[in-house]
């Protein structure tokens, strides 16, 4: 694509002495989720009244305090699911319920209407105030867009203190000057000021302003550049909460919402798993577990994110993408070979250290912190390297691989996936791994066995090994003297003209516990030309085992050089 000039490059911000970039976040923020309203009117098939009921527990659940359930003035299904909140009492005290109305007058009154009964109510009302709309939608001067905000606030308040006086309602205002990023930034100032001062807010009772990104224009740093602008230049600031409402246009929602607080936010609403308009709202379960990794108490609960996960799918009939942070699918995946092998020494040091933090590279959060297993973490295919497939080995079936054997397994397993073409299951990975090394049925076949020690005249010991050999389906007898079990079964190969073979390494350990316990035996052995191979033997007596590995190894051998 060709740059062209027909884009109005966005204005940015005169804040030469800007704070924020020095800022950190320390403690959370107020949580509003939007999921009811604005991820609801963004769905193909919008929920009903079930769903709705049910996707609202989830949130309670989550720890939201404040919900905002819907546009009650905008539709009769809408009026429906929150009369049906209110009247068979989903709502738990402690929770405020937010309902959305722009500031005319029929939509104010029915919106009153139908919060009736509620306990803890947040009216949120807005108006458009950005340049574009006022030129294109509304065709109105500065005036009189904000006598709009205005009389609707005028019009909240009368309302607000007849039902107060009527049943004791809480209820707590909220104003937004739609599409603030597109608004000048004096003007958004001039017009949240006309309404708090409509409104009365003090310090005690404060309004909240809410800043929405309605449509991401500017990189995050010019959103945060507008939001330290308004805190440090409205007038009465201990008088509001000041809140964020950023969409994800640009596809940095998250970006502007972490500098946002930045810049001196309080509030935050977004949605789980950032559903919404176009590209979508801010994604609260990233914001909040970015705070968690960085020892900062989101205070809500996702530690059984997939569950959550599973009913956001079910009732908004969306789907989770795989590399969704945190909740996806592959979101702990490593497929490249060197980030397994981090992943897994990782582990092994978080295990042998004793550290009490979490530190394994590439997972910037403990899988286990969200209820979520590590075993699928490390997928294997033709990209992954010999550390995965190593891992998923061990996690699968025990066997730990001397460090040696890890290139040649490696190698197996690539050759393996790339025949396959996709990924390989950790059954499939454990199926090779016995068929190459243990099951692998080549030229010899160990037939029959026994070991007894010789004394000989000078006094020392040596062992003896007896036994037949299958050679090609022919059984030959074969015997040998040595100073070991390993030593004595070469000398008696030799006899039988299977020589040229240097024993290298030996590895065993236990595979299983009690009576019918196993051992396994990794063997690796050198041929003449120095080639190292390997074998491995599993039998409930190790020496055994290490038999079958020398096989298992000299038929992988005499494979290769066929």
């Amino acid at each position: 694509m060709q740059a062209q000039k027909k884009y109005i490059k966005f204005e940015q911000i005169n804040l030469p002495n800007r704070q924020w970039p020095t800022k950190v976040i320390d403690k959370a923020p107020v949580w509003c989720s939007v999921d009811l309203r604005d991820g609801n009117q963004a769905l193909v098939t919008p929920m009903g009244i079930d769903e709705k009921v049910r996707f609202f527990h989830t949130l309670v659940d989550c720890g939201f305090k404040e919900i905002e359930v819907g546009f009650p003035s905008a539709s009769e299904t809408e009026y429906a699911i929150l009369r049906t909140l209110i009247e068979e009492n989903h709502v738990p005290d402690d929770v405020w319920i937010q309902v959305l109305v722009q500031a005319r007058e029929e939509l104010i009154r029915k919106t009153f209407e139908a919060v009736r009964g509620a306990k803890n109510v947040i009216v949120h009302f807005y108006n458009s105030t950005s340049t574009l709309q006022r030129k294109i939608v509304f065709q109105k001067d500065m005036e009189g867009i904000t006598k709009i905000a205005v009389d609707g606030a005028r019009l909240i308040k009368e309302l607000t203190e007849k039902e107060v006086a009527r049943s004791g309602m809480n209820i707590r205002y909220e104003y937004s000057p739609e599409s603030f990023t597109g608004t000048e930034i004096d003007y958004s100032i001039e017009i949240c000021e006309a309404v708090m001062k409509e409104m009365g807010a003090t310090k005690e009772n404060p309004i909240i302003l809410n800043l929405p990104s309605t449509v991401e224009m500017c990189t995050a740093n010019t959103y945060a550049d507008q939001i330290e602008y308004f805190c440090t230049h409205m007038k009465n600031r201990e008088a509001a909460i000041i809140s964020l409402h950023p969409h994800n246009d640009r596809g940095t929602g998250v970006a502007c919402a972490e500098l946002g607080l930045m810049a001196g936010a309080e509030r935050i609403e977004g949605t789980l798993f950032g559903n919404g308009e176009r590209t979508g709202n801010l994604d609260i379960v990233t914001v909040a577990l970015n705070m968690f990794t960085q020892n900062v108490d989101p205070k809500l609960e996702f530690s059984n994110i997939m569950e959550i996960r599973q009913v956001y799918e079910d009732v908004t009939k969306m789907t989770v993408p795989p590399r969704q942070p945190y909740a996806g699918e592959l979101a702990f995946t490593a497929f490249s070979g060197s980030h397994q092998d981090a992943i897994r020494k990782g582990y092994e040091y978080m295990k042998t250290s004793g550290t009490e933090y979490w530190e394994v590279p590439y997972l910037p959060i403990n899988p286990a912190d969200l209820n979520r297993q590590y075993e699928p973490v490390i997928r294997i295919n033709s990209q992954s390297g010999k550390g995965g497939a190593v891992y998923v080995l061990e996690a699968a079936c025990g066997y730990r691989l001397p460090k040696s054997m890890h290139p040649d397994f490696g190698n197996v397993i690539k050759a393996a996936a790339d025949a396959y073409g996709d990924e390989l299951t950790s059954d499939q990975i454990v199926e090779i791994f016995h068929k190459e090394y243990i099951d692998y049925v080549g030229k010899y076949n160990l037939k029959r066995h026994r070991f007894f020690e010789l004394n000989e005249a000078d006094g020392t010991i040596q062992s003896r090994f007896e036994g037949a050999i299958l050679v090609d389906g022919d059984e030959r007898y074969i015997a040998g003297n040595g100073n070991g079990p390993i030593d004595s079964f070469f000398q008696a190969l030799d006899g039988i003209g299977v020589h040229g073979y240097s024993f290298i390494n030996y590895h065993e350990h236990a595979v299983s516990e009690g009576s019918d316990s196993k051992g396994i035996c990794y063997i690796e052995l050198a041929n003449a030309e120095g080639k190292h191979v390997f074998g491995v033997g599993i039998h409930n007596n190790i020496n055994v085992a290490a038999l079958l590995g020398i096989i298992n190894a000299i038929n992988r051998a005499e494979r290769v050089e066929e």
